[in-house]
């Protein structure tokens, strides 16, 4: 005798599509911030770059970005004099050495926050992949139900 499997209930249906569409949802919010926290990586290793570009021009004349796509000639007088914006408004003076040191503070913060970022992010496409897995498993199961029951 073949064992006969129970039907599939669309209850269950539903609630793994309404489990798929969160879970995809949470993904696309991760993934967001996570192109955000590598463009602030990538921001950051750039300010990098200059202020190391700066400390070896010394007094050179800079185009300074004022918006718009516009640019003026600027003499940086002080190379080693940054000012660091903290949040909250909060703006601190530091030496270039002392710049460069909190960017990249900064950087391996945001790659330890990546890192999480992308931990919870294959977690979650696990979860997906289980879920879709299931939904095709009851798919089948449904129209093998349909056609047993259009032969009769």
């Amino acid at each position: 005798m073949i064992p006969v499997a129970a039907p599939v209930d669309p209850r269950e249906v539903q609630s793994l599509q309404t489990y798929l569409n969160q879970y995809t949802q949470q993904a696309e919010v991760y993934s967001r911030q996570l192109g955000m926290m590598e463009e602030g990586i990538r921001e950051a290793n750039a300010s990098i770059e200059t202020l190391n570009a700066l400390a070896e021009a010394g007094e050179a004349p800079v185009f300074m970005p004022i918006g718009g796509g516009l640019n003026i000639r600027a003499t940086i007088i002080q190379p080693d004099e940054v000012f660091v914006s903290i949040g909250s408004d909060i703006i601190v003076q530091k030496t270039n050495e002392g710049a460069i040191s909190y960017l990249q503070d900064r950087i391996k913060e945001m790659e330890a926050s990546a890192k999480n970022l992308t931990e919870v992010l294959q977690k979650i496409d696990a979860q997906v992949k289980d879920i879709q897995k299931r939904l095709e498993q009851l798919y089948r199961q449904a129209q093998a139900e349909q056609q047993g029951a259009g032969s009769l």
